[in-house]
Order: structure tokens, then sequence, then C-alpha cells
């Protein structure tokens, strides 16, 4: 019952027996290490290079970090304000560690960015010791090297949104649990629960989707009696809701009164927020499958996605009887003096007579139409191809063809065993982003390592087969092919600027591919190692023309993507339009107020806190709809001088009730007609 090495040059099991394959073309040790600190130099420049334009990026999140360091008490609960009004609508550790990061470096948008950019570049590093470990060296260097170039991964490891941490734990725990399989380790698999729970407590239900992959793999795989395996993980998975949920349990056991209204939630509780506006609410489709209700909030609002936050909860559906915008489409034309959407720009108000998410045939955009009709062909939409769907068919493909490079036993493989965790890691995720309602393109970066890791294993599986003269040889000059064909129908769909790449692409794939199927008739092998080169650098081309348009003039700052758009905008190296002549005039007409002003929501706060650094009053928390104040309670805090100032934006005032009633009583200060937001002095009463 032998257990398989697998080298780049043959499958050796721990018998006598070796499974010797024709001989391959492998790269010497000390090129393998000159290629991967290749690998790293570009992670490290796409990561960092100018990663100053970005400003402070997100601006909800950096305001919550500036807001966090100012005490303990706004630290542990994750404050969006100075004053502990209402907290971010996330777990804490992500911004606890951009926050120790501000410590140690100053609050900039550098120290801000910083951990998410060195966690994207720790993840290539990690993800080619994860594969080279199990399949060999080049293996890992293709991996690393597919993650890399990940469009989607170097938009959002450039921002401050937290996914790039929640996919570096991730790989940790598959590391982990890789050790837990190989040595049906129960110590290994806590391990690897104790990582999920942390990036449970970055990015909450995001962090589970990884789970199913482990926990089968287990299950499945481990080097243990079957009882065995099932009693570690009932102890693994006890210790993963501990860890989990630690954070929320003392969170809602605090008394409301002494901590910030929990953002995004409906009943001003961290459980709540999970199960409801972090969980049922972004399964769309699937909810239905499940049978559970995805219940729309009390009001909606299209305000929020304002390239600021997340736009939680807040899903802009489409005409009744629309179609879902495939890879086939034709790229739409926009008006010739269209201009970028900015930060700030307010939508117009939602049409009361909107329906509730998935009312339209069953069928959820996602927020600004940023990730397209729910359906099987979502991934390779016009919205979200380009960001990390390239290389998926390969990767599918590539994963059955490593699978049959050796008999399945039991006990499984080394090779299998990563080949299960893998697949299990990358299928959940096909189906979810497929089908799911309320997600973000920068979400798709939690699909990356495992595609990574599957062309990696793959390309060499298919390189093997191909050397060995077998007739699944024919697979690799077929895939090349394959690959490319889809790879140009997505640049096909995009923007002017990338039409170059088409040509560039079909003439390296057609030439490598007929270069290997004419080699694969020769006996003479010096030269087939540079056609196979070829085939993968011409799969690459495109994916690293994405991942520079962040960085060659910005990215998105609120909702990052990868996209030749982004050329055609205007770069923006400070997002923070705040007035000067509203910041002082409040200043000078506080009188001792707590709040130095209120607002509808974090998309008027967040710069303010930014600029000053004083308390403003976010009265419906991230998008406007939380129902933290009533006003009779407004009218309190106006009594105690808690807050004075109301700042609205005209088009936003009937979305909350707080705000409407500040537009009808109080008093508007003319001085101020800041690009339609308006001032108003709620100490004098109309």
């Amino acid at each position: 019952m032998g257990r398989y090495l697998l080298s780049d040059m043959n499958v050796q099991t721990n018998s006598s027996t070796a499974i010797s394959f024709s001989p391959a073309i492998s790269l010497p040790r000390v090129w393998q290490r000159v290629a991967l600190g290749a690998i790293l130099v570009a992670a490290i420049f796409l990561h960092f290079y100018r990663l100053d334009q970005e400003g402070f990026a997100n601006l909800y999140y950096a305001a919550t970090v500036k807001s966090m360091l100012t005490s303990w008490h706004n630290f542990f609960f994750a404050s969006f304000d100075p004053a502990g009004f209402v907290a971010v609508d996330k777990p804490p550790l992500g911004f606890w560690i951009q926050a120790l990061s501000a410590t140690l470096f100053g609050f900039n948008g550098i120290s801000l960015l910083l951990p998410q950019a060195l966690a994207g570049v720790l993840s290539v590093a990690l993800i080619y010791f994860l594969v080279a470990r199990v399949f060999g060296a080049n293996a890992g260097l293709i991996a690393a090297l597919v993650l890399t170039l990940t469009p989607i991964s170097i938009a959002s490891n450039r921002n401050n949104t937290v996914d790039s941490l929640l996919v570096f734990t991730s790989l940790l725990a598959a590391w982990a649990v890789t050790i837990a399989i190989e040595k049906g380790s129960a110590r290994w698999l806590i391990v690897c629960a104790i990582l999920v729970g942390i990036g449970f407590n970055i990015k909450e239900l995001q962090a589970i989707l990884v789970l199913p992959a482990f926990w089968f793999a287990y299950l499945v795989a481990a080097n243990a009696r079957w009882w065995k395996r099932i009693a570690h993980l009932f102890i693994a998975t006890i210790i993963l809701l501990i860890v989990s949920l630690a954070w929320v349990v003392a969170v809602d056991l605090t008394p409301r009164d002494q901590r910030p209204f929990v953002g995004s939630s409906q009943n001003n509780t961290e459980m709540e927020l999970i199960v409801g506006h972090n969980g049922v609410q972004r399964l769309g489709i699937i909810a239905n499958w499940l049978g559970l209700r995805d219940q729309p909030r009390a009001q909606t609002s299209p305000q929020s996605p304002l390239l600021l936050g997340e736009g939680e909860g807040d899903e802009v559906l489409p005409p009744p009887n629309s179609q879902p915008k495939q890879l086939f489409d034709a790229p739409p034309n926009p008006p010739a003096n269209a201009q970028p959407k900015q930060p700030f720009d307010n939508p117009p108000n939602p049409s009361p007579n909107n329906p509730p998410p998935n009312a339209q045939n069953n069928l959820p955009r996602g927020p600004n139409d940023e990730t397209g009709l729910a359906g099987a062909g979502r991934l390779f939409n016009s919205q979200l191809a380009g960001q990390t769907s390239w290389l998926l068919p390969l990767a599918l493909i590539e994963f059955i063809a490593a699978a049959w490079q050796t008999r399945v036993r039991v006990p499984f493989a080394r090779e299998h065993q990563q080949l299960l965790l893998w697949g299990m890691w990358l299928a959940p995720q096909i189906i979810f982003f497929s089908y799911a309602g309320l997600f973000h393109r920068y979400y798709l970066e939690m699909l990356s390592p495992a595609i990574a890791a599957l062309v990696g294993a793959g390309m060499v599986a298919l390189w093997r087969d191909y050397r060995a003269k077998k007739y699944r040889g024919w697979l690799l000059p077929i895939m090349i092919g394959a690959s490319a064909l889809v790879e140009i129908l997505i640049v096909a769909n995009s923007a002017e600027w990338a039409r170059w790449l088409i040509p560039t692409i079909g003439a390296l794939a057609i030439i490598s591919a007929l270069a290997l199927v004419i080699l694969k008739f020769k006996s003479d092998s010096r030269f087939v190692l540079l056609p196979f080169a070829f085939s993968t650098f011409a799969l690459l081309i495109a994916p690293a023309a994405w991942s520079l348009t962040p960085v060659l003039n910005g990215g998105d700052v609120g909702l990052p993507y990868a996209d030749p758009d982004l050329l055609a905008r205007p770069n923006r190296p400070n997002n923070l339009p705040a007035d000067n002549r509203l910041i002082d005039y409040l200043n000078a007409h506080r009188n001792g107020a707590k709040f130095l002003v209120a607002t509808v929501n974090a998309n008027s706060a967040a710069p303010i806190i930014l600029e000053t650094g004083a308390p403003v009053m976010a009265v419906g928390g991230f998008s406007g709809m939380d129902n933290i104040l009533s006003v009779s309670e407004f009218a309190q805090r106006l009594a105690q001088n808690d807050v004075r100032y109301f700042l609205i934006t005209p088009q936003n005032n009937q979305t909350n009730d707080v705000a409407r009633w500040a537009t009808e009583k109080c008093a508007a200060v003319n001085d101020f007609g800041l690009g339609g937001q308006r001032l108003y002095d709620c100490a004098r009463i109309k």
C-alpha cells in the first residue's frame, strides 16, 4: 500500500518499485531557485510598485482603522467612528493588523495597504511550497507564476480590503491540513481549524468556503483509521467554533449601550450579521436551493457601493427580461463623453416599486451590475471573466489529467490527497460564485490558489504524458489551443486597448501547439521544451496585461478589479474630496458638541473622519439603512448637545427617517452647496 512521492522525473513508491516515465527535461536546481527568485521579484513589483497612488483606497475601512487607533474600546469593537457610534460590518482581525501597521509606520495610505500587499507576496511563496513539496519544483514554479499573474489578486492585494489576508491564512490552513492528512494527525488538524477560525475573524463566512475541502480531504484520505478521522474532525470542529465565535460572543454579551451598534445588522448583534447580511442575503439562488429565505431589508438603496465600501445588501436589479452578458457578447460601447464613476457620485433614488432580490427571473445581479446575472456561465461574463477565469477550464481538465497519472489506491498517494484538496477547494466556490446573490469581484481572489495549484500540477502531468508517448500526451497541444481560444474570447469582449493581444496569443499558441504535435513524432527531444515554455508564456500574456492595469494607473479604490478600462480613467492619487470650507465651518461652530456632524451614511462620514479625526455620526451606518436611532432618540441627542449639524445629500434624504426629519425640520446653512450636499443646523428648528 505504497505512498507516492512525485518528482518531475518519475513517480516513486516507498517500495522498491518505481514507475518511470521517459526522460523529462527539467530545470537544474540552481535555475529553479533563480526562477523562483524572479517570480517573487515580479510579485513584489506588482504588489508594491506605485502603491502610494492608491491613497487611502477604501475610505470606509481607512476611517475605521483611524477610529480604532483612538482607544482600546474602539480597537476591540472595530468602531467606524472615533465616538464608537457604529461598528464596521466585518470582523476586526484584518483591521487590527492594519492598525498595528499604522502604529508602527504612522497612519497613512501605505501603512494601511502594506499588510495586504505583503500577504499577497507571501501567498505566492506559500503556493510554491505547497505544490512543489508534492508535485515537484517545476509544478510549484508554474503555480507560483499563475498566482502572481492573477489579475484580481493584484487588484485586491493593492487595496485595504482584507481578502489577501484571508487567502494567506487559508493557504496556511491548507499547509496544516496537508500534514494532518499525511500523518493522520489530530494535532495538525487542530492547527488547521485554528487557522480557519482566524480567517473567520477576518472575513466571516467567506473563510468557511475552503472548509469542505479540508474536512472532506481529511475524512477520505487521512492516514488513520476511519473512526479516528471522525473523532479528529469532531474535536477540530469544536475548536473551530470556539476560535471563530469567541469575539462574536464577546460583542453580543456586551451591553448594547456600552459598545457600537453592529453595522449592517438588523438587530444590533454580530450573530445576526453573520447569519443574515453576511450569510443568507449573499446566497441568492443558492438560498432557495437550501430552502432558506433571503429576506430583503425594509428599505433598499443603491447608494452605498460608491467605490467607498462594499455596497453590502444593496443590489441593483436588471430590467425584467434582461439576459446575462456572456463571454461571446460584443463589448458595450460607452458614450463618447462618458466619465468614469467617482467615489462620491450619487446614483439616482431607487424606485419604490423595485422588487426584492431574486424577484426577477430568480437571477440576481450584483451591486452596480458588478457581477452580472447568476448562472452557469457567470464566471465567463464580461464583468468576471478577466479577473480570474483565464485558466479555469485548463485547471479543471488538468485536474483530471493529473489524477489519471497514477492509479488511485487506498490509502491515497500524496498527489491524490493534494488533488482532492485543491479540487474540493475549487468546486464549491465555482458553484457559489456562479449562483450567489451578493458578492464583489475581488471576492474571486479565493478561487486563485486552487486554480494556480491545479494548473501547476496539471501542466507537469500533461508534460509527463506527452514525453511518455502515451495517447493522453495529445492533451497537451489540444489544451494549449483550447485555452488560448478561451483567452482570445475574453480579450475580444473587453476594451479596444487589449485587442492587440489576440494575434499575439493566437500566433504563439498555434506555433507552440503545432511544434509539439510535430515533435511528438520525433525521437530527438533537445528542442521539445522550447514550445512548451512558449505555450505557457502565451497563456499568461493576457492575465499579465490585466494584472498591470491597476498598477499602471491606480485601481478602483472601493471595489477593486483589474481591467483595461482602468487605464482610461483619470488617476486619483488623493481620494479625499473633503471640503476645507465645510471643515472650517464645522470646527468654528461646533460649540462643544460630541460629534462634529451627522451624516446619512459612511459615504459622507469617512472623508471627514479621515481629514479631522473627529467623531462623525453616520445615523444609517454603512448603507444609510441601519436602524440605529429613531427620530426621538436623535432629537434627544440634539438636546444633549451630542450633535448639531446634519450633512445630507438631497437625493438620499428619503432613505432614512432621521435624515428626512432633518431636512424637514432643521434650518439649511445656505453658505454650502457641496456638489449636491447641504448642511443643516438642527440647533435652529424651522
